[in-house]
């Protein structure tokens, strides 16, 4: 009896572990994440109900011009804190990539449950001549909060062969075009 009470007080840990990261409201299960901001700008939030993105903003103290064909690191001022087994991924905005050719240039960036450091989106201007100028509070990039494998729920298993697939070993281009 005494190892089923200890066996049922792990599982009970456990699941409380698990929980932790997750708040029941209005009926609904919705991942907690803790952040901080910094910055004099709005606080991170969806714009609208089943917006897959957030927007990340600028903080900065002046207005700063991407050159054309230029990289910079932008600051955004907001910490997070990612439940383990997701990441925030910072994404190009399509409307600021369709009118003015500017993305982010490593996307999707990843940003790891582990780091705490503030949030800067690498920004490309992909225009041949002309220059954009970004503000302070102009919505820069958006973020998605997406679960991941990580090592808590990951076993690699290392082999000599793999097992057949229709796709097989076709990469770049096998699917075509049409």
């Amino acid at each position: 009896m005494d190892n089923e009470l200890q066996d049922l007080e792990a599982l009970i840990e456990k699941a409380n572990d698990l929980m932790k990261d997750w708040s029941y409201i209005d009926g609904v299960m919705k991942l907690k994440v803790k952040f901080i901001n910094k910055s004099n700008n709005e606080d991170p939030t969806y714009a609208k109900d089943g917006d897959s993105g957030f927007d990340l903003r600028a903080n900065l103290t002046e207005d700063t011009i991407l050159q054309p064909g230029e990289r910079m690191l932008i600051p955004t001022g907001v910490y997070f804190q990612i439940p383990i087994n997701f990441e925030l991924q910072i994404r190009s905005r399509s409307g600021l990539s369709l009118k003015n050719g500017v993305i982010v240039l490593n996307a999707p960036g990843t940003v790891d449950s582990g780091y705490r450091g503030e949030i800067c989106v690498i920004l490309y201007n992909t225009d041949k001549n002309i220059p954009f100028t970004i503000k302070n509070g102009d919505r820069i990039a958006q973020g998605v909060i997406a679960p991941v494998q990580t090592l808590n729920n990951t076993v690699f298993v290392k082999s000599e062969t793999l097992d057949s697939s229709e796709r097989g070993d076709t990469g770049f281009g096998s699917s075509g075009v049409k």
